[in-house]
Parts: C-alpha cells; structure tokens; sequence
C-alpha cells in the first residue's frame, strides 16, 4: 500500500479486500479511508514525513529482520561441580514436523544461533512445541539434564499476575503471552465454581505441553464470565487435572483490554494495586472493631435468662469447631467464662469451602426476650434501582461483617455460647440474634449515607457509577468511611471495578438490570414436578424474577390451578405445556432499565374482569419507552364485583402503591385507557362534586402525588392490558378502603337492606342491565330514553354489595319505589322536605315529580284558624321552591311555604 498508514492506530474492522491474481503492489483506496480514520488533509493526513516511517527509518538497525546480538559480556553458567555432565539420545521426530524441524534448525545456524558440532559433554535432546502460525519453535530439555547442574539465579524473572473475576468470583492470574489458551485447575475451578462437575465440562481435544514438553492432562473446557477492570466477556477456559498455576492466555488478552503495555497495562501502576495500597488498614486480613459506640440490646424484663445445655459434636467435626473457636479467641469475639446467665448452644453450618462458622441458636434462648427491631430489611428491587444510571460497579464484602460490631457488657453475657469446651461470652455482634441484621443495615446506611451510588445490603457494599473516574472517587470515600470507622473488607471477595456484578441473585451492566445465568440455568433445568410439594418449589424459583415475567400469570395458570386444595394431583399435557412454556419465559437476556432520576416516569395502568396490572417505565430521549419493572394482581371477590370505572381506577391506586419509592415527590404520568377516568382522577382538574366514597377516598389518596392522567387506546397499551389479564396470585389491602354498608342502612331502623335492593335491581330488566354496564363497561352505541338518565351520570355510578349507587345514595328499583316513598312521607313533612330527604339516601330517575304527584295526591296542612290542628288538603300549584298553594277538604285555599 502505498504512502502506508497516515491513520491513527486502534482501527480495527472488517473491510471488504479485492483480491488480483497477477503481482501487483498492495493498494489502500478510498474505499478504506474513513473506517480507519485516514484524512487525505487534516490531522491524520498522509505524507512522506509520517513520523512513524521516519522513526522506523532513524532506527532501521534496531527494525532490521536480522537477529540482534547483545554487545555487553557474554553470559556465564555457574555449575555444580557435584553434578556430573549428561548425554541423553535424540528423540525421534514425526514425519509430517521433518520439514519445519529442518527449516528452523537451518534459520537458526544461519543466524549463528546454534553451531554444528561432533560432540559435546552436555548434549540434551529437544522438544519442538508447533507455535500459533504453525510453525515449530526448537528447544532444548534441559531439566532433564543442565538444569539439574544450574545455581540457581538470585534474580528471579518477575511474572505479571492480575485479578480477574471468573462467574463473579475472584482469581489470581499469570499472565502468560506464550500461551495462546487461558488455562485454571480442577482444583482452582471447583473453588470457582462450587456446584460444576466434571461431566458439565465440554470435552477438547488438545494435546497441551509446558515449556519443557511435559504433557499437561485436560479435563475440559468450559465457557465462563470473566471480568477485568471495566471490560466483561464470556470467554473460554481449559481445565488440567494437576495442580497448576492459572494462567490467562493471549485469547483473552484483547476481549479484557490486556496489553502488556499501553493503557490497560498490567504493571504496578495499576490504580486498583494503588487502592488497595493507599487503604491496606481496611484490605488487611485481620478483623476489624467499629470505632462508635457499643451495641446494646433491650431485653424484655418479662422473660426470665434461659440456660441450655451444650450439644453433642461429631468427632469429624471436633477438630474444624476447635479451630474456629481459637480464632474466634484469638480475634477477641470470644472469651472463656466459668458461666453466665444466658447461656446459649450453638450451631455449625459447613461453609461452601469446607469450614465451620460457629453461630449460636438464640431462637430458643436471647430471641425470646430481643425487642421487635425497628429497623426494616431494604426491598432488594428498590436498592437496585437507586443505582440510576451505572456502568461500571464495585462491590465490597465486609469480613465477619456482625462481628466487628463490638457489644456492651450486659449484651455480652446475653450472648452467651456454651459448647463442648465450656461458655464463651461474646465480645461481638453475633450470627443468629434476630435483631442483628436490623442493627448491622441501619448502621451501614447510617455510614454511608449522602455518597451516591452505593447501596448497602448488609455485608455486600455495591458502588456504581458512570465512569471509572467517578467510580474510583466514591469507591475511595466509602474506604475513607470504613478506615475512620474501623471497619475492615475482605480483599480476594471484593471487585473494585468491573462492568458486570451479580449482588442479591441479580446481574448489573451498563444495559441494566438481569437474571443472572445459573439461576437461568437452574430454572431452564428444572426436573418435572411430582407433586405439589415439587410444583410449589418450581413457582417459588419462577416468582425470585416475576419483575422480568409480565406474562407469567396466564402462561403459569394450570400450574397455579394444581395447587388449590381441592384439586387432585393429575399431570396432563395442559400442565406440561405450562411447565415448559414458563420455563421458557426466562431468558439471560431479560432486561430492566435503572431507574433514573433525570429521565420521565410513566405508570401505564389497566384492569381486566379478574386482575390489575401496571407497569412503570421510563421516556427515552428518543421518545420510547423501557420497563423498569412490571407490577399484576389478581382482584379479590369483593373486588370482581366492582364497576369496571371501579376496577380501573383501583388499577392506578394499587399502581402507585407499588411505586410509591419511585414516584412520590416528583412529577409522572399515569396512562389509562379508560376515558372516563378523565374527568374523576386527573391531577390537574378539581374532583366532581358527586362521587362513590370508595372513588372520593381514592382522589383524595391520589391527591398526594404530582401526576397527570393521559388517555391512550387500549391498542397502544398491549402490555399494560397483558398484566392485568395475566395477574399474579396476590391480594393486598384497599391502599384507600370505603364503607360498606350503604347510607340506608345507617338508620336506626332501616326499612330496606342492601339484600333487599340488590335483589329487587337483579329481577327489574332495567335495573339489571344498568348494573352489568356499570360492572363490565357502557355500550359505545346510545342506549334508549329509558337509559339515559343513567348513561349522563355512567361516571358517577359503581355497585356495592350487587346494588347500584350514584355517588353515596342508592339507586332504588322501580317494584320498591312505592314503598320508599311510602316511608318519605312518613310524619309529612312536605314536599321540600321530603326531597331533601330523599337527597341524603337514594335516588332514580324522575324522583323529584314523582314526590311531587305523591304529594300532591294527599297531604295535611296545618290549620291556624281553629280545630283540628291538621286538615286534609291537597297541593294545588307550586309557587316557588319553598312555597305553594293547597285547598283544604272543606274548600278553602290557603298559601304555604317551608
């Protein structure tokens, strides 16, 4: 090519290349130049003088292809005169390597390399490992002969290790330039991988030899997540059976950014070394004691002080607690006594690395008499999204995390073990004390309280942040917080920066938030249940992820029917085709966005017949829309019979109960595709002056939130209206419960009950069809006449207890009517009267003139001229809202009003 390269190096890609069959010079056309960042003018021109044509031509003699030979003195051997010199016989050479053997034994003399001779003293046959390009490099087998004469060197050669994270736990590498593959133990990638077996491992046929052409033994190979620095790939291992170093290979060099010098060098410089170095008080081995004040329990003066006897150990175990307890001694959370009050057994669970941890079973002693902690466990979903916005992580795991909180002496004594080598009082926070995680998390969020994009859950300290810049300045403030604190971390399980973390069964990436791949692997492999006990631990694994599962509920509903109590256990191809269809709902490439605080929030809400669903979501500058999580339920029986306006509005309650954490105290927008819901619940409009109590109580709970309502077709919600007609099998509580008795029945003596109306609304046609509309939705087509009394007030109306209601009164049908009216005019009251009254309890169409005609068939009107005080009359005309005219039985007129 000529003029070579002008352009910058670091532009790597796939161009297309004309390929000509005569010997032509290599040429770079335009059609290369803007993919590599070549300029014919500008910063990246091409020129004559490109510096590094004029450097290489400076330095020809140090570029030459010619061999260098080092000027200074010759080097020297120093051998052991006690070891006399060896001659062993060359081995034989395959056919197909004579050829390369001989060419490279040729290159070789050539260069003055080697020197052919009759004999010699030492003579050691060769090994001729075959390199990447094919070809063999020759070399001697010296440890089977000189090096057993060599002194051995007082300047060793420096090896470059480096920690990378293997499925997200920590190992020292070798970085090994010579090796084309990246190599670990069976050992190392049990330690890695606890739960793999060697059967999980792919079988590669590869003949591996060190670099003194002894045979390495395979195992297998296996592909794995591996991070380093700000760079995470899926990379693949092969594992040896013998106990060797790791090694990482040039095969992973370029996926993790290694190089063995440039930016992501691999030298002392490295600013984790640096870290890790500037805090060693907090990375140190030794346990660390929380500098503030002691921790102190309040017992219950009720519960008198328990004492246990000790349990019996198991031999094999004996030697493994003893250890645990000299440590434990040693470290100063333990110390012997004769007795105390409390005395508490313990417990040994085995650690996946085959030790003990000595925890003490306070639920039959200390538990009993601990006050309730106050303080709440976190919600795991809420802490990972108050990450916003991460892209590369850290994660801290605090050693002994509860027993570097020290205790006062009276919480000391209460915390009491006794075991088989006698009582121990504990000086530290100790495992098992129920309120221990309370306290510890309280204390952490306390510490760390202010520094954004870190989240405390327990011993786990996850740190994220935009860049490695920002990631590098909280990560030293939370080590500043923990050195002043006294607190100490556990170095090989930390990860100080990588751009993929798993922290509480969840992967974490710059794209958001993942089930990780073993509990995807767990779940895809998932043996077929055998019964129900089997089908309840298969659900339980599906709803850890029900955040990423909007169609779970409908896939899953013949699973969920098998677990009713009166169902019978049959597992036929409808349950099967679930079982398979769930399982194929996870996938490793399920996604949540962060949430994050700068971008819009939208709550998408809607109701089916049996379930509510909602989902909140994000606005992406480019106007789409990312789930941050989804949020079903199924209606209760009460619910069910809700008016569908009902059902809809309490899909946006139950919504913004869920989301609370994430919408409360700033601006959102709430979708609904039910349009009435418009003019009830929208944020920026007053609240009608006639509602149902459950929709008033509902806009005043609604009237805490900065939101505003928008309608959108159902069409446009698909996902919203999938939720709720898939809904999850949880019941929660009214976030805004109504009354539920009916107005009516508040009276003293009530005339009529809820039973009696909803029985009489169920035979009239009318009434009927007007209480399956206000349930199920109104027809778009305009009902008759007769309906629309009903259809203008269809966003004031809502049943209850199989009764229609218009705002708190009853509406009454037409067989119960003439009673009603019956007991209005009970005592007389008038017109007026009566109309206010009916006001206050119940309503239906043409009421008003229908207590008008009652009225004016008979009334009583008070007689001021003489006996008897209440004379029959009948109203004649009415003159004003408060006045009318009647004639008394015996023919006289007289004007009244209220």
């Amino acid at each position: 090519m000529q003029n070579g390269g002008g352009f910058r190096i670091g532009h790597t890609k796939i161009l297309p290349l004309t390929i000509v069959d005569k010997d032509r010079p290599s040429l770079l056309g335009l059609q290369w130049f803007a993919p590599l960042g070549i300029e014919v003018t500008g910063t990246n021109h091409i020129a004559e003088a490109d510096w590094e044509e004029q450097l290489a031509r400076d330095f020809q003699e140090v570029f030459d292809d010619s061999l260098g030979k080092y000027r200074g003195a010759p080097i020297s051997f120093n051998l052991d005169p006690n070891i006399a010199p060896i001659r062993l016989k060359p081995r034989r050479v395959p056919f197909a390597l004579k050829p390369k053997i001989d060419e490279q034994l040729n290159k070789l003399i050539e260069q003055g390399v080697l020197e052919p001779t009759d004999h010699a003293r030492w003579e050691t046959p060769i090994v001729t490992p075959v390199k990447l390009d094919g070809s063999v490099r020759i070399c001697g087998d010296y440890k089977a002969t000189l090096n057993r004469a060599l002194q051995q060197s007082t300047y060793p050669v420096p090896k470059i290790r480096v920690k990378v994270a293997i499925e997200n736990r920590p190992c020292v590498m070798e970085v090994d330039s010579g090796s084309s593959l990246s190599m670990v133990s069976w050992k190392t990638f049990k330690q890695l991988i606890p739960d793999i077996h060697r059967q999980d491992l792919s079988t590669q046929k590869i003949i591996l030899r060190d670099y003194q052409g002894n045979r390495i033994p395979v195992a297998g190979s296996r592909h794995v997540q591996v991070s380093f620095k700000d760079h995470t790939a899926t990379l693949p291992i092969t594992i040896v059976n013998r106990d060797r170093p790791s090694l990482l290979g040039l095969q992973w060099f370029a996926p993790l950014g290694i190089e063995l010098a440039g930016i992501h060098q691999t030298g002392s410089s490295d600013w984790e070394a640096a870290l890790v170095q500037e805090f060693q008080d907090v990375f140190t081995e030794e346990l660390g004691k929380y500098k503030g004040s002691p921790i102190s329990f309040s017992l219950s003066p009720e519960i008198a002080p328990i004492r246990l006897k000790p349990r019996r150990v198991p031999f094999t175990l004996k030697p493994k607690i003893d250890e645990q307890l000299d440590k434990l001694i040693a470290q100063g959370v333990l110390e012997p006594i004769d007795h105390a009050r409390w005395e508490t057994p313990i417990v040994t669970p085995i650690k996946p690395d085959g030790s003990i941890r000595i925890c003490g079973d306070y639920r039959a002693t200390l538990n009993h008499a601990l006050q309730q902690s106050a303080d709440p466990v976190p919600v795991v979903q809420h802490h990972l999204h108050s990450l916003g916005g991460g892209k590369i992580f850290a994660k801290l795991d605090l050693a002994q995390a509860y027993q570097q909180l020290p205790v006062d002496a009276e919480t000391a004594e209460a915390q009491t073990i006794v075991t088989h080598r006698g009582a121990f009082k504990c000086n530290r926070l100790q495992f098992g004390v129920s309120v221990a995680p309370g306290i510890f998390q309280s204390l952490m969020e306390r510490l760390l309280q202010g520094i954004k994009g870190v989240v405390p859950y327990f011993d786990d300290i996850l740190i994220a942040a935009p860049t490695r810049d920002v990631l590098e300045k909280r990560l030293r403030t939370v080590l500043q917080k923990f050195k002043n604190a006294g607190l100490k971390v556990k170095k090989e399980k930390c990860q100080l920066c990588t751009e993929r973390v798993e922290f509480l069964g969840y992967l974490l990436d710059k794209k958001g938030i993942h089930p990780t791949e073993k509990k995807v692997t767990a779940i895809k492999n998932a043996p077929r249940p055998r019964n129900k006990t089997d089908l309840q631990a298969f659900l339980g694994l599906i709803n850890f992820y029900n955040i990423f599962l909007p169609q779970k509920a409908t896939v899953a509903e013949p699973l969920h029917r098998l677990l009713d109590k009166k169902t019978s256990w049959v597992w036929g191809h409808r349950e099967e085709r679930a079982f398979q269809q769930v399982k194929d709902l996870l996938t490793s490439d399920a996604v949540l966005m962060q949430y994050n605080e700068t971008l819009p929030l939208t709550v998408t809400c809607d109701a089916s017949p049996f379930g509510v669903g909602a989902i909140l979501s994000h606005v992406l500058p480019n106007g789409n829309e990312a789930p941050i999580a989804f949020f079903s339920r199924t209606l209760s029986k009460t619910e069910r019979n809700y008016s569908q306006l009902d059902k809809e509005a309490l899909a946006i309650v139950s919504a913004i109960k869920r989301f609370h954490e994430y919408v409360y105290g700033r601006p959102f927008t709430i979708i609904t595709d039910h349009k009435p819901l418009l003019g009830i619940l929208a944020g920026d409009k007053p609240t009608p002056h006639i509602l149902s109590p459950r929709m008033t109580r509902w806009s005043e709970f609604l009237a805490a939130y900065d939101y505003q309502l928008q309608h959108h077709p159902g069409k446009a919600i698909p996902h919203a209206d999938a939720l709720s007609r898939s809904p999850l099998p949880e019941a929660i509580d009214d976030p805004a419960p109504t009354l539920t008795a009916l107005q009516i029945e508040t009276l003293p003596a009530p005339p009529l009950t809820a039973r009696d109306i909803a029985a009489e609304t169920k035979k009239d046609p009318v009434f009927a069809r007007v209480l399956s509309w206000v349930k199920r939705g109104w027809p778009d087509n305009e009902p008759n006449d007769t309906f629309a009394p009903f259809k203008h007030r269809q966003t004031e109306l809502f049943s209850q207890k199989g009764c229609i209601l218009w705002g708190d009164r009853v509406v009454i049908p037409e067989k119960l009517q003439h009673t009603v009216l019956k007991l209005l005019h009970d005592g007389h009251p008038g017109i007026v009267r009566m109309k206010a009254l009916a006001r206050s309890y119940m309503w239906w169409p043409g009421i008003d003139k229908q207590i008008e005609a009652w009225v004016g068939d008979l009334v009583f009107a008070k007689n001021f001229s003489g006996d008897p005080l209440w004379v029959p009359a009948t109203i004649t005309q009415l003159t004003g809202p408060r006045s009318y005219h009647l004639q008394a039985s015996e023919g006289k007129l007289w004007k009244r009003h209220i």
